[in-house]
């Protein structure tokens, strides 16, 4: 193996270590794929007035500012990334909730044909609050929701980075989506 161009699980362990040059790196050789991510995220959510790289440097901060958090492989990592982006986005949403400067009054329009399968802020924050408790339950059931509801990735994409086959990826998906059914409204976008 090369020193110059370490893997990214080598710059894991080293980032682990507290090495901030390997973590530097890795942030570098994932942050297209972070910003792919972020996004994602950020489409799915509809009006939120945050950039994807704003998103990214602020899950940067949050994730460098955590200890103890362990990231054997590019998987983990990447769905950790898509939980502090999408609590993020939570807190983001649950700050425009907020009663304070007239915060709660909106202007809307009536369109017919806007994308309906975008959760409002108060769904957002049900689904956030719902894969919070999903967690607690089976936390390999609430990293395939991230990934494939908040990330967009495939199943196969998601079967690599986890390390197990595409026909236990969509098992685990088809799993959570009914806890999350029985949890939330049906007619949510999940």
């Amino acid at each position: 193996m090369e020193t110059n161009n370490p893997t990214i699980g080598t710059l894991i362990a080293l980032a682990e270590l507290g090495d901030e040059a390997s973590a530097g790196k890795l942030f570098t050789v994932l942050y297209r794929e972070l910003h792919r991510l972020a996004k994602r995220q950020l489409a799915r959510q509809g009006d939120v007035s945050v950039s994807p790289t704003t998103l990214i440097h602020e899950a940067y901060l949050d994730m460098a500012g955590q200890e103890g958090q362990t990231f054997p492989d590019r998987g983990r990592f990447m769905a950790y990334a898509a939980k502090v982006m999408r609590g993020l986005i939570i807190d983001h949403v649950r700050n425009r909730l907020a009663i304070k400067r007239g915060g709660a009054f909106e202007l809307t329009s009536l369109t017919t044909n806007i994308g309906d399968a975008i959760p409002d802020d108060k769904e957002l924050a049900q689904i956030s609050q719902v894969l919070d408790d999903l967690a607690q339950v089976d936390s390999s059931l609430s990293q395939i929701v991230d990934l494939k509801f908040f990330c967009g990735f495939s199943f196969h994409e998601i079967a690599v980075m986890l390390g197990v086959s595409e026909r236990t990826a969509q098992r685990k998906w088809e799993k959570a989506r009914i806890y999350l059914h029985r949890s939330l409204r049906s007619d949510l976008p999940l």
